[in-house]
């Protein structure tokens, strides 16, 4: 399934439409370049959540955990250079939590079961064009 999106806000509400689809134990993979519009992706999707905090990238955290109707773990591993500081770091028990979403960014996980994909590319004047496999939304 292909969406285009013609701003920032749109982006966003994909997130909430598919954050209405969510039970818990989900992974969402997001990929793009820098500035496609991943984090404002999952703005949408924590909104969509009922998580009032501020979502920003947790590109120097690696991962930033919120409260909603279900927990929502923002992981950034654009910095994680080899995949066993994953293991280091604990990470991967946050996969697949029965009451969280994880939402992953420049995943390094070296396999994953059932995640939901999205391939966001900006196309210029605010336009994305974003792939989504795994998911109806």
């Amino acid at each position: 399934m292909t969406i285009t999106t013609h701003s920032e806000a749109e982006t966003a509400a994909l997130g909430v439409r598919l954050s209405e689809k969510l039970s818990g134990g989900e992974v969402i993979l997001l990929n793009g370049r820098l500035g496609a519009g991943k984090t404002a992706f999952t703005k949408g999707l924590a909104k969509g959540l009922g998580i009032a905090e501020t979502v920003t990238s947790p590109t120097f955290t690696i991962m930033k955990e919120y409260s909603g109707r279900l927990k929502l773990y923002h992981f950034d591993m654009y910095r994680i250079e080899d995949p066993t500081e994953l293991e280091e770091l604990g990470l991967e028990e946050l996969l697949y939590d029965p009451d969280g979403v994880c939402v992953i960014e420049w995943n390094k996980f070296p396999s994953l079961k059932n995640a939901i994909e999205l391939h966001i590319e900006y196309t210029g004047d605010n336009v994305r064009r974003i792939e989504v496999e795994g998911a109806e939304i």
